[in-house]
């Protein structure tokens, strides 16, 4: 039996099983139908490949597509409210609501306080304004 998920391709093997033991139970009417051997396998390859998960998609950098997608990134990963996040980039709360909810573009200023104090990309806020 298998005791830790090391590449992709154990991964997709092992969520094929879980995905056939899934079919199964249905088939059957439920999970408690299951010999108590499958019980045991479904139990254990499902946290193997949540660890697996977990681990690869803390590896994995989340890519923002727009400037709001990143400056809320930023927001969350510092734990800060809105409002905190304009006091530490240095610019009102208004300005900021404003540009994340699209009713103001963003100005030099903002760009340069995303970049300096969030440490995004310059090359992301040039392509994304």
């Amino acid at each position: 039996m298998i005791t830790k998920i090391r590449t992709e391709k154990e991964y997709k093997a092992v969520m094929k099983t879980i995905e056939s033991l899934l079919e199964k139970a249905t088939a059957i009417g439920g999970f408690h139908e299951l010999a108590k051997e499958e019980a045991m396998m479904l139990s254990t390859l499902s946290e193997l490949a949540e660890a697996y998960e977990d681990n690869t998609l803390k590896l994995m950098p989340i890519k923002p597509n727009t400037l709001r997608q990143a400056i809320e990134y930023k927001m969350a990963e510092l734990g800060l409210s809105q409002a905190n996040l304009a006091e530490v980039m240095g610019i009102s709360a208004p300005k900021l609501s404003q540009i994340l909810s699209g009713k103001r573009e963003p100005d030099v200023s903002f760009l340069k306080a995303a970049h300096e104090k969030l440490n995004i990309d310059a090359e992301f806020l040039l392509t994304h304004v």
